[in-house]
């Protein structure tokens, strides 16, 4: 699987370490950056490059990493067609994949260990889209809010 990746200074260290383990996992990686350690770099320059390219190639993943992985998710999702999901367990990646078809997982360096990030990440990549009725048509509905702003019809009223 191609993995699009991108994060900042505050990810450094862990991005590269998942570079590694992707790598060896037999992915093909795309680095999005940094290519090196600046503390002054923005985290919006590297991952929106990654969401763009996972936008661009079906069937890719994408990863972006910052300190908390806030502002990663945050730039990642204003890419059309991006579901980017926050993950701090592999359950939370394993409900990401399943029930929301997130095509991108960020992760919080300051927050999640190597090993964690590397089970999150695993998980996240081995884990479907449920495809289920119910999930499909809310992601459906996201969907559609973001290319036509269609807001959702509300429930019909019982009262």
């Amino acid at each position: 699987m191609r993995i699009h990746i991108g994060g900042d200074h505050a990810a450094y260290e862990l991005q590269q370490a998942l570079i590694v383990h992707l790598e060896g996992a037999g992915h093909e990686v795309v680095n999005h950056g940094p290519s090196r350690y600046d503390e002054q770099d923005d985290y919006p320059v590297y991952v929106l490059r990654a969401a763009e390219a996972v936008a661009a190639e079906s069937g890719s993943r994408g990863v972006v990493l910052g300190g908390s992985g806030n502002g990663e998710q945050m730039a990642a999702n204003k890419v059309r067609g991006i579901r980017a999901a926050l993950c701090a367990s592999a359950e939370l990646a394993t409900l990401a994949r399943e029930h929301n078809d997130a095509q991108i997982v960020s992760i919080g360096a300051r927050f999640t260990s190597e090993a964690e990030a590397t089970r999150i990440v695993d998980t996240f990549l081995a884990t479907e889209f449920s495809d289920e009725a119910r999930h499909r048509r809310r992601v459906g509905m996201v969907s559609a809010y973001e290319s036509e702003r269609t807001l959702p019809a509300l429930p019909e009223s019982t009262d």
